[in-house]
């Protein structure tokens, strides 16, 4: 009995600070290794008692809980992946069970961190374009600021960016612009110069190259085709 406490206490001390690293930090290709040498640091010979098996496996649960909701998982998806607290003793009658449970269980935690983490940084960059569509007409306006301004470093910024959208942030305000400048073109009397700075560009004459490097016209001419709105 006292063999068991002291395997029971080990758990306590090792396992779940483990079970916590492979939960936060953890990849899909090596967590079924790291798990396994995680149940190997607990004597498996003492694993054969169905309730010490339920001590560990209890731990891991309840840690696992605790991870998924800081997550964003509901409790309600969690139970309906693995079962409540009460029911999962029908799942380690062998060891076998409790291992494949224990497998089960880390993976889709993993996943759903993995899945969070994607959903979070679409978010942020959905905050970024939202951030460009408002912030367009500043001259001053650039990736680094951007990124700044929602709180990610420039590079993953640029990179994720292009993932979400499929075009780069600078092209992205580019067009943001040159579409702000054709319907100020159509639809006002402005001169070109005017355009140019009232949609961020601080000099005219590059604002020309960018505008007809996208339409294929120059600004004059596209403003001398256009039929000026009433």
């Amino acid at each position: 009995m006292k063999k068991n406490m002291e395997k029971i206490n080990d758990v306590k001390r090792i396992d779940i600070k483990k079970a916590e690293e492979l939960l936060q930090s953890g990849s899909l290709e090596n967590c079924d290794d790291m798990l396994d040498m995680l149940l190997n640091d607990v004597d498996f010979s003492y694993i054969e008692s169905l309730m010490l098996r339920l001590y560990i496996c209890m731990e891991i649960y309840v840690t696992a809980y605790a991870f998924s909701r800081k997550i964003g998982v509901s409790t309600e998806k969690f139970y309906d992946a693995f079962g409540t607290a009460d029911e999962i003793g029908n799942e380690l009658m062998t060891v076998d069970d409790t291992v494949k449970f224990l497998h089960t269980l880390i993976r889709e935690c993993i996943k759903w961190r993995i899945e969070s983490a994607k959903g979070s940084s679409s978010s942020i960059v959905a905050k970024a374009k939202d951030y460009i569509d408002k912030n367009y007409m500043n001259d001053e306006l650039s990736l680094i600021v951007v990124a700044d301004a929602v709180g990610l470093s420039p590079s993953y910024l640029s990179t994720q960016f292009k993932k979400v959208y499929g075009q780069n942030l600078f092209e992205y305000l580019a067009l943001s612009r040159i579409a702000h400048a054709r319907e100020l073109l159509c639809c006002t009397s402005k001169m070109v110069y005017e355009v140019a700075y009232d949609v961020g560009f601080k000099d005219y004459r590059y604002f020309s190259q960018i505008f007809k490097k996208y339409t294929g016209q120059t600004p004059r001419q596209f403003q001398n085709n256009a039929n000026i709105c009433p």
